[in-house]
């Protein structure tokens, strides 16, 4: 180390010297040679009266103490320049701390510090090139609680000051403990996925990981998530396939990242990849009502079917895509060109635009009696079947509006009455009764607005 310290005190001396030299030759050496030139150049036409004035011992002595005069006042203010005390920041210095990673949590420790060297130029620069021990911090005797920690600055040149900023930290020191967590996934960039494919299962071959921490901190972590990227998948086709390296993370119940450690810190994952496809009829739906004195004779799409890409349980539950149309208040024919939107869980359509054509024609009026009143959403866990309270209470009249040779064809059996009774308690109620049909080119009205039912418990 002594001889590695010598060898930069001794490189910087000469650096040092050279520099003095460079200035002595720029600013002395060579203006007094081209003075002399040209007072030369002046008088060698008089003969060599300028060769036997130099000739002359006294001469000669006198140019001689005249140079020595201006090196010794340039090479005085050099040193007096270097020997001049300046200061240097090192800034962002990394903090090196030692201590059982193993049994402790240390919160408080600066991961970098400013560090301002202070001496002369000279000191200052073979300091910079010197070896340091940086900023190292020794915790290992220190036991749980909190620590008034120093920070210091080891430096082999000792003939240099310096100061540490921050030149203290407020240390705290947790007990660390460690807890078995269930993985849970989460994928990201999911739009980036091919809107045919969908993800069938995530197998992790082991879903148990051990979290360690300071106990405050492992209190916070609700769930620990492999966060399954799609732009990492190295394929995007149907079948299985293996993503490594998937980093996991530590949230809290906001879903803020708890900073704890997780043992393995990584997993891989057999992904499986489907495509998953249905196709249904798309169902026109009219809202509101044509005007007085028409009805809707007939709907026609230029699409009577669409195919639809989803997960497995989206396909399973549907069975038609709905597409509204508004017709209300409309004279006459119309033509529409409409969007078809995607329900909750559909990522693609085949078809994404239709053309629906609504014919009207004049309209007519039918009503059937004797529609049987259906009691839906009852609790039957809890409660009897309601009791309807009269003939009127469990039958309804309906009148229907359409063209004449559609609802001729219409029967009781093509219509549907009931009443809701989702939420309700044992007692006696007055509900509205609610009425559908087949046949949505159709208007559906119930004669009887309300209906008595009395619900008892079992």
């Amino acid at each position: 180390m002594r001889r590695l310290v010598m060898k930069k005190i001794i490189q910087a001396t000469k650096a040092f010297f050279k520099k003095i030299w460079s200035v002595i030759d720029k600013y002395i050496i060579t203006p007094i040679t081209k003075i002399v030139l040209r007072f030369t150049g002046n008088y060698d036409k008089s003969g060599r009266t300028l060769e036997n004035w130099l000739s002359k011992k006294n001469t000669l002595l006198f140019i001689s103490l005249f140079i020595a005069v201006i090196v010794f006042i340039i090479v005085d203010q050099k040193i007096i320049v270097f020997s001049q005390s300046s200061a240097e920041v090192l800034k962002n210095q990394p903090v090196e701390v030692k201590y059982n990673e193993e049994a402790y949590v240390i919160e408080g420790i600066p991961e970098t510090v400013d560090i301002t060297i202070i001496g002369n130029a000279t000191e200052i620069y073979i300091a910079k090139q010197s070896p340091s021990n940086g900023v190292k911090l020794d915790l290992s005797g220190l036991k749980p609680g909190n620590h008034k920690i120093s920070l210091d600055y080891s430096q082999a040149i000792g003939s240099v000051d310096y100061t540490v900023n921050p030149a203290v930290a407020n240390i705290t020191i947790y007990q660390k403990i460690s807890e078995s967590r269930t993985l849970t996934t989460d994928i990201l960039n999911q739009e980036k996925l091919d809107s045919k494919l969908t993800i069938k299962s995530v197998n992790i071959k082991d879903d148990q990981v051990v979290i360690k921490g300071a106990e405050k901190d492992i209190k916070k972590v609700a769930n620990v998530k492999a966060l399954i990227d799609i732009n990492n998948f190295v394929k995007q086709e149907v079948g299985v396939m293996t993503v490594k390296d998937i980093p996991l993370k530590a949230y809290d119940e906001k879903g803020n990242v708890v900073d704890v450690e997780i043992l393995p810190n990584k997993i891989s994952a057999d992904i499986e990849l489907i495509s998953s496809s249905k196709e249904v009829p798309i169902k026109v739906i009219p809202k509101g009502e044509v005007a007085f004195g028409y009805a809707i004779s007939s709907i026609t799409l230029s699409e009577n079917s669409v195919v639809v890409y989803g997960t497995e349980e989206v396909l399973a539950s549907l069975e038609y895509l709905p597409l509204e149309v508004d017709v209300d208040g409309i004279t006459s024919d119309r033509e529409y060109k409409l969007e078809l939107t995607k329900p909750v869980g559909v990522k693609m359509l085949s078809v994404n635009n239709v053309s629906v054509s609504i014919k009207l024609s004049e309209e007519a009026t039918k009503d059937i009696e004797n529609v049987p009143i259906e009691y839906l959403n009852l609790d039957e866990t809890k409660y009897n079947k309601p009791q309807a309270l009269s003939k009127e209470d469990r039958m309804v009249t309906v009148s229907i509006k359409g063209v004449k040779s559609v609802i001729d064809k219409i029967t009781a059996d093509d219509i549907k009455a009931y009443i809701d009774l989702e939420g309700y308690k044992a007692g006696k109620y007055e509900v509205e009764v609610k009425v559908t049909g087949n046949d949505l080119k159709v208007q559906y009205v119930a004669k009887t607005k309300k209906v008595n039912v009395v619900i008892t418990e079992k």
